[in-house]
């Protein structure tokens, strides 16, 4: 008699392995490109409108123009600014749609125009608070002396690496027409062309001083049409991409 002990066998059952075959690709999160596309026109449209509003204000008088002036054109100018930074982080939110290896140029472009929001803003709240504290009328483009070259070279410099950054951008994505890239970069040229005007005195009527309206006045009222055009264009390509 063979007194050799039968081994059970065992049947080993593998469970289907699933997470290969069911594994799904990450979805993209937050804002879709045509929704972006919108939200980066309409805020740009929107930055333009306040500015072009607000510019023409700073040449209602030929003196100290009155509280109720300065005070109204900084409103306006607060505003315009506030839409800007939604602007600059929409267009970010877009090129990371469009095409995500250019995303540090976009964020460039974005850090930028934060900085140089920041910037006018503060110089703005120097004048009103200015203007607020003054129991006469002043010209805070001329007694306000903090805020020359806040609005001047600084923010010239700021805006120039602004657009550079947003041309360049643009120009590789494929983002937009070509003429909002070549526009981009004529204008930073002529931004950097007033950064030297620190050097050329503090009177507002000169056009090339450190608040000249040439530095100032006439830079804001370019870039805004700029940006409506921008924003235009943008907006129209969004309607495209549904």
């Amino acid at each position: 008699m063979n007194n050799m002990s039968k081994t059970p066998k065992t049947t080993h059952t593998t469970a289907p392995d699933n997470t290969t075959d069911s594994a799904e690709s990450p979805r993209p999160t937050g804002l879709s490109e045509a929704t972006a596309r919108r939200l980066t026109g309409v805020a740009g449209i929107a930055t333009a409108l306040a500015l072009i509003v607000e510019v023409p204000l700073y040449f209602v008088y030929s003196g100290p123009p009155p509280d109720a002036n300065v005070l109204a054109r900084l409103l306006i100018g607060i505003l315009a600014l506030a839409s800007l930074i939604v602007f600059v982080t929409s267009f970010r939110e877009l090129v990371k749609r469009v095409n995500p290896a250019y995303e540090w140029a976009a964020s460039l472009a974005y850090s930028t125009g934060l900085v140089y929001a920041t910037i006018i803003l503060v110089s703005m709240g120097l004048e009103a608070g200015a203007v607020i504290a003054t129991d006469h009328s002043i010209d805070p483009t001329i007694d306000v002396n903090g805020t020359y070259i806040l609005y001047g070279s600084i923010s010239r410099l700021l805006l120039a690496l602004f657009l550079t950054a947003t041309a360049y951008t643009i120009a590789r994505t494929n983002l937009l027409p070509r003429w909002t890239t070549r526009s981009a970069y004529v204008l930073a040229g002529i931004n950097l062309a007033f950064v030297p005007s620190l050097f050329f005195g503090n009177t507002p009527a000169d056009f090339y001083a450190a608040n000249g309206w040439g530095t100032t006045a006439s830079m804001g009222a370019i870039l805004s049409y700029w940006l409506l055009a921008l924003g235009i264009s943008t907006y129209r390509s969004g309607t495209t991409k549904r």
